[in-house]
């Protein structure tokens, strides 16, 4: 990874999103040590009770997380789990049905006020309301029935990377425990230590590429879109660059008209059964004389297009990762938002913690 090559500019190593990135491997096995039997409490509960359909209410990366949630939910339980907006209980004060359901409210501070309005209705109207939270003691920990916290610790750069990452651990050790399942409760053991070979990834390929870009698409599909969502999101944030998340099926309804000639697009390529339709877009575009990169764990045959592969750490069950692929981007982004002589834990216009109602 490059030096900062901009005056008044930290280098790599000093940002504060490069090193709060760097402690999510420790965050995470700390997280799944304190909140192991909390959660497997919970899950005994859920499994006797089982909720008729789950409700998510996030924001920003949060709301990232909770794309996350929605599809591990659904392939590993079978639980319809759809996206509650904010402003439907906040701005339109329209009361929801939501008796027996689990309702997950994914916040970094807890403190959003049409958050709590959401939490708070739902709650009265017979949802149970489970919290993933970094601070402990917020309004919405408050308020809900079970809360899981995030263990993050203090996290001052702007960009949330750390405590993105604690959301997704505690989902996914969540569902594991839900399902009583050995596979996948077998590989988050391994997940700290993958988290830190992820972090070691060179995808420098990347920075590179994208000093001078202007816009471009992220692409994942299923258990990939969220880092997609969450990718995107960053390089808006961080590096001032537009760019714009599709899922690789649904890039192809529209959106893939402006693929053309130097276009960027980077690919998330999940190790599942989305991986393969996901690799055929990156070739058609690349087909095109689009620049695209393709973080994959699958071997490409040769001469199926020239795409840049970006190298991913091994995952030890495929819904794991996404945590992977994103702790390997944020090393990559915060070194592109210098490259483009932006500071990455300051962007403009923006607060750590934004209060909507």
């Amino acid at each position: 990874m490059s030096l900062a090559l901009h005056a008044g500019l930290p280098a790599e190593t000093e940002t504060l999103m490069h090193n709060e990135a760097a402690q999510a491997a420790e965050v995470v096995a700390a997280q799944f040590a304190r909140n192991r039997e909390a959660i497997a409490a919970l899950a005994a509960q859920l499994r006797a009770a089982p909720p008729p359909f789950v409700a998510t209410c996030a924001r920003g990366s949060s709301d990232h997380a909770a794309t996350y949630a929605k599809y591990l939910i659904e392939t590993q339980l079978g639980v319809v789990t759809a996206s509650l907006s904010p402003s439907i209980g906040s701005v339109y004060a329209s009361p929801l049905r939501l008796e027996g359901a689990l309702f997950i409210a994914i916040s970094q501070s807890g403190k959003s006020p049409d958050l709590l309005r959401n939490a708070e209705a739902a709650k009265a109207s017979g949802a149970r309301v489970v919290a993933l939270v970094n601070v402990e003691d917020s309004p919405l920990a408050r308020l809900a029935d079970t809360v899981i916290p995030l263990g993050a610790g203090p996290e001052k750069s702007v960009a949330a990377t750390k405590s993105y990452l604690a959301s997704l651990a505690a989902i996914a050790q969540l569902v594991a425990h839900w399902k009583d399942d050995p596979v996948l409760l077998a590989a988050l053991d391994t997940l700290p230590q993958a988290l830190r070979d992820a972090w070691e990834q060179d995808w420098s390929p990347l920075t590179d590429g994208l000093v001078d870009a202007r816009n471009l698409f992220v692409l994942g599909r299923g258990l990939g879109l969220g880092a997609a969502q969450e990718a995107a999101l960053k390089f808006k944030e961080t590096c001032g660059l537009h760019a714009e998340a599709y899922s690789s099926a649904e890039v192809k309804h529209g959106p893939m008209a402006l693929v053309g000639a130097g276009f960027p697009v980077l690919v998330f390529a999940q190790p599942d059964e989305t991986g393969p339709g996901a690799l055929a877009v990156a070739d058609e575009f690349q087909g095109r004389g689009a620049e695209v990169w393709v973080a994959s764990a699958a071997t490409r045959d040769a001469g199926k297009g020239s795409s840049v592969a970006l190298p991913l750490a091994s995952a030890a069950h495929p819904a794991l990762a996404p945590l992977l692929t994103v702790q390997s981007f944020y090393r990559a982004i915060n070194a592109l938002a210098l490259r483009r002589g932006h500071n990455p834990d300051l962007p403009p216009h923006l607060n750590k913690v934004t209060e909507t109602v």
